[in-house]
């Protein structure tokens, strides 16, 4: 595929509102109407060189929003969102050795997509006492906040190239991909139309990010440091939450099921998982672990 036309993106006018619609940063209208979420986990279990999953677990079994599980990189656990009753949004964390979860960031402000840095610490979307949501980086225990991008607002969510070049979903009509430096501050739109989840493409210091084509046609497509988008498959439509399996393989949620195929070939989208017998009807955002043991994934109490 041709590279897409890249802009110079100067400033991105901020605006009120929510990283996306399950997502609100309006405290009054959240402890109001709060969106009900829980993280589950499960094992990823290779069984005679075919792939299983193991009985899902609920992991932050509680009547509130619990989302956007990011895990750590020795995959020890998982940082995430968790949304109190008056509608604050802070960064959590999970260990999975003692089958714990604890508030990392304790803030004013609300903070969504953890996600860690490539250097140490963690990213977040911080929704600002203005509404402005711009991305931060925090110590590993949530303190020493700094903002990391000043001119580039209204941030959803993120995927790191490497410690200095960040790949934004940045809200507007359309949304749009932004690659970011962080080392001289320059950015650039590499493309629009653009849907929430993104992850980084393991092993090829590239992104992976949805493209929306048209309302039928959802694409996932790599996107490299130079602006090119290369097509790697179309998702099942309503899906839109994907991630990587160790082997290379693509995931995604289908309703209660996990459907998997490979970049490239032509078997189309196997089933992996159904979850439906644990009254799991709704699977969304979806991460893998870095040592390919363990999938997380969002679903609607």
């Amino acid at each position: 595929m041709k590279p897409f036309l890249i802009i110079p993106l100067v400033l991105l006018a901020a605006v009120g509102g929510c990283a996306d619609r399950d997502e609100a940063v309006d405290p009054a209208t959240a402890a109001l109407n709060p969106t009900l979420t829980d993280i589950w986990v499960a094992e990823l279990l290779d069984s005679r060189r075919r792939l299983r999953l193991g009985t899902p677990r609920n992991v932050t079994d509680r009547p509130g929003y619990d989302n956007q599980p990011h895990f750590l990189p020795d995959g020890s656990g998982f940082l995430y969102t968790a949304m109190d009753a008056n509608g604050q949004a802070d960064t959590w964390r999970y260990e999975f050795e003692r089958g714990r979860r604890f508030r990392v960031t304790r803030t004013p402000e609300s903070e969504y997509s953890p996600t860690p840095h490539p250097d140490g610490g963690f990213t977040v979307v911080r929704v600002e006492a203005d509404g402005a949501q711009r991305l931060w980086r925090f110590r590993d225990d949530g303190d020493e906040p700094q903002l990391l991008l000043e001119a580039i607002a209204p941030v959803g969510y993120q995927a790191w190239f490497n410690a200095h070049r960040v790949a934004l979903f940045v809200l507007g009509e359309p949304p749009t991909l932004v690659v970011a430096n962080l080392a001289d501050g320059g950015s650039e739109i590499v493309l629009q139309s653009v849907g929430r989840s993104m992850h980084p493409v393991q092993g090829k210091g590239t992104v992976s990010v949805v493209h929306k084509v048209s309302a039928d046609e959802w694409n996932v497509v790599e996107i490299a440091l130079d602006g090119t988008a290369t097509k790697l498959a179309t998702l099942p439509r309503p899906s839109e939450d994907f991630a990587w399996l160790p082997d290379g393989q693509l995931v995604v949620g289908h309703g209660s099921r996990l459907l998997m195929r490979r970049p490239g070939g032509n078997d189309g989208w196997q089933e992996i998982a159904d979850f439906s017998e644990y009254g799991i009807e709704q699977i969304t955002r979806i991460a893998v672990s870095p040592t390919g043991d363990r999938i997380a994934f969002v679903a609607q109490r």
